[in-house]
């Protein structure tokens, strides 16, 4: 394949527009799936191991890069980013439609068969209770699936004991090391529900396909993990429940923070037409800010902070579980992200200048009341951890969420404050604590790594 595509490029420097190029031949059995997210996007997958494209020479550009381990092409603002995968499936073959079982005959509409699978949208689909995967037209969103499950954890297999022993020791931890586990436990004790409430109640709930409620199916499963994780960590350092309540209703910035998400969430909990294009931007913004602004960017700043103590073996029991809701959550915005693209890709009238920059307002809001939350995490620096070196990764991050949507940057040319992170986020080995050697927490056929580039 790669070879194939290398001698497209050398020899044809102006591809036509609408040019096929066969990735396989179906002979083989092989399925080349190609998801392409970017503001313009013109790619589909054909059941006949076609990739039909426009603008065919920057694609076959960035499926060469893509093939040789590279995620990313730059455009306008870098929001062109690609993923190919090569799936083994059974021989493609002709749709039978008759079959003959003793006496009795039983006749397939081919063309009602491929009427329904026309019919999968991500809103406005087809109304079915049948709740039937295939064919799948949204294939993403089931290997994202099969990934997220070979990623499952349980709170209770991480041992807690050194991180009880620091919490009680004056000499290994300072007070403002302790205030900001509070700060991490009170705010997503809570935070995590609120997240998958909306995903349960209102995106799932709104979306037609089954192979998308499938895995946001799982995305709610992950957040209750990640609660049932929140409830360990308190309970392992005796700390009380009430405390993490009262947090959460007191403690101003984080109360406005919940505030900022759960507005959006409420508005959308009635009867909605989803043919009203008014309606069809609130439901693509709740996706951009529960995926790109809440979980993408203002989950962050504590990530880091508390990432930052395990770097300095501080707290490795708690540090060990947010690096493992670290991973889902980079599977939950790049989940909610293919959802927020498909939406706007399926319906283009939304897609305007007066909706693009309303959407870079609420980052800009989400960004600002981030901001005064750290200030409130980090009131004094301490080893390792400076207030503005967190400030302005927000901003980073935030950048990276808004381009990977397709939308320009609020900050352009910021660059990371705490490459550090990077490496503290991949977490394909880790250290099994008792017994000293190196373990694998996840099943062995879907090991990857996790990159702050892919996050």
């Amino acid at each position: 394949m790669l070879g194939q595509l290398d001698r497209h490029l050398n020899n044809q420097a102006k591809i036509p527009e609408k040019t096929s190029v066969l990735f396989y031949k179906p002979i083989d059995g092989f399925f080349v799936n190609t998801h392409l997210l970017w503001p313009n996007r013109r790619v589909t997958t054909t059941p006949c191991g076609q990739q039909h494209v426009n603008n065919s020479e920057q694609l076959l550009f960035a499926c060469w890069r893509v093939a040789q381990k590279r995620l990313a092409f730059p455009s306008q603002y870098h929001t062109f980013s690609i993923r190919l995968s090569v799936l083994q499936f059974p021989r493609l073959s002709i749709m039978q439609k008759s079959f003959q079982v003793g006496t009795k005959t039983f006749v397939l509409d081919q063309d009602k068969a491929e009427a329904a699978f026309a019919a999968k949208k991500v809103i406005n689909g087809r109304d079915s209770m049948t709740f039937n995967l295939l064919p799948l037209k949204y294939q993403w969103a089931y290997e994202l699936y099969r990934t997220m499950k070979a990623n499952h954890w349980e709170p209770e297999d991480v041992p807690m004991g050194k991180d009880i022993e620091q919490w009680r020791d004056d000499r290994v931890v300072s007070d403002q090391e302790r205030w900001i586990i509070r700060m991490g436990i009170g705010y997503f004790s809570a935070a995590e529900g609120i997240v998958g409430d909306n995903i349960q109640h209102v995106i799932r709930e709104l979306v037609t396909a089954p192979e998308l409620k499938l895995v946001l199916g799982r995305h709610a499963h992950e957040e209750n993990i990640h609660a049932d994780s929140l409830l360990y960590m308190i309970s392992s350092l005796g700390i009380n429940p009430h405390e993490c309540e009262a947090m959460f209703e007191d403690v101003e910035t984080i109360v406005k923070k919940n505030e900022f998400v759960t507005r959006i969430s409420k508005g959308l909990r009635r009867d909605l037409d989803l043919t009203d294009p008014d309606n069809k931007k609130l439901f693509a913004k709740n996706m951009f800010t529960f995926g790109q602004c809440m979980e993408g960017t203002q989950f962050y700043g504590l990530f880091g902070m508390i990432l930052s103590l395990y770097r300095q073996n501080k707290f490795p029991g708690i540090g060990q579980m947010f690096r493992y809701t670290l991973r889902d959550e980079s599977n939950h915005i790049e989940l909610l992200r293919n959802l927020f693209m498909d939406l706007v890709e399926e319906n283009r009238e939304i897609w305007t200048e007066e909706f693009k920059e309303d959407l870079r307002a609420t980052m800009a809001e989400g960004v600002q009341l981030e901001k005064d939350f750290i200030k409130d995490c980090l009131p004094v620096n301490a080893v390792g951890l400076v207030l503005e070196d967190f400030l302005i990764y927000i901003d980073y991050i935030a950048d990276r969420r808004l381009e990977g949507c397709g939308l320009a940057p609020l900050n352009p040319g910021i660059t990371n404050p705490l490459p550090w992170l990077a490496e503290m986020m991949d977490i394909k080995k880790e250290q099994n604590f008792f017994e000293g050697r190196v373990t694998e927490y996840q099943k062995s056929s879907a090991l990857e790594s996790v990159d702050d580039d892919d996050l």
